[in-house]
């Protein structure tokens, strides 16, 4: 119960890897708020699922991540109920993919918005109590796309380049006041959201599964295996711990190999 009295916030956690770090930090003694779109019921059940598994207490918050106003609220909502936020991970994300000069500007806007300025935003609302109490720690869901490029993704690897700076910037900026910043870059990780896209590519590009899986997927990385959420969420828990106290600034990279070529 290495986490317990500490009070987090993961965006981006009604699933995937959000939902995962969220369960990892609970099983630790963390009250949590969650936060994300979906189906109200689905929602719910999560919620409820976390405080049963683990014994702690566990907030929603619906705040939209591209709207500035609500991610501050959420954070002083978050602090109101339980006393303090001590840890903040940005994992919320979308994709979009396109050539260049037919990206949509609403999508880049979006993706910008939600993949980058909500990290910001959530940092800038959470500082201040952080830096009143000597502790916190700042977790950024990255990718391997924060170190490397791959087309068509031109709002997606230029959000993610930017939270490996501000990363870096907010870690020099809080490193005499008990804070540490880190962001996990992981390659193809397993979710249902990728699980979701194989039919699609399948039928598209005339494949079998374990074609899309081996050839499309995970071609870049050299494992060929998809990282697991359980493993991001255990970086995350690991992050928090006095024994990552002197970790700060790192990105730090969980994809199989992809970025050491």
């Amino acid at each position: 119960m290495s986490l317990k009295t500490r009070n987090a916030i993961i965006t981006g956690s009604t699933s995937g890897i959000g939902l995962a770090i969220a369960r990892a930090f609970a099983a630790e003694g963390a009250n949590i708020t969650i936060n994300g779109f979906g189906e109200a019921a689905a929602i719910e059940a999560e919620r409820a699922g976390i405080e049963a598994d683990f014994g702690v207490a566990c907030r929603y918050s619906p705040a939209d991540m591209s709207k500035p106003a609500e991610i501050a609220g959420m954070v002083s909502e978050a602090e109101a109920a339980f006393g303090s936020v001590d840890i903040v991970v940005n994992n919320a994300g979308v994709q979009f993919v396109s050539p260049v000069e037919d990206f949509p500007l609403e999508k880049w806007d979006q993706i910008i918005a939600i993949n980058l300025s909500s990290a910001f935003h959530a940092i800038r609302a959470a500082v201040p109590g952080m830096k009143a109490r000597k502790w916190g720690r700042i977790i950024n869901t990255a990718s391997a796309h924060s170190l490397v490029a791959s087309p068509f993704k031109s709002a997606y690897v230029a959000a993610k380049h930017g939270i490996a700076g501000l990363t870096k910037t907010v870690a020099l900026e809080v490193a005499t006041s008990g804070i540490t910043v880190n962001c996990i870059s992981p390659g193809y990780v397993w979710t249902p959201l990728v699980e979701k896209q194989i039919p699609d590519t399948m039928k598209a590009r005339n494949l079998t599964k374990e074609q899309v899986i081996n050839d499309v997927l995970l071609t870049a990385q050299p494992t060929k295996q998809f990282v697991t959420v359980e493993q991001v969420a255990a970086l995350a828990v690991f992050l928090c711990s006095d024994a990552a106290s002197q970790m700060t600034g790192a990105n730090l990279s969980m994809d199989g190999g992809w970025t050491a070529a």
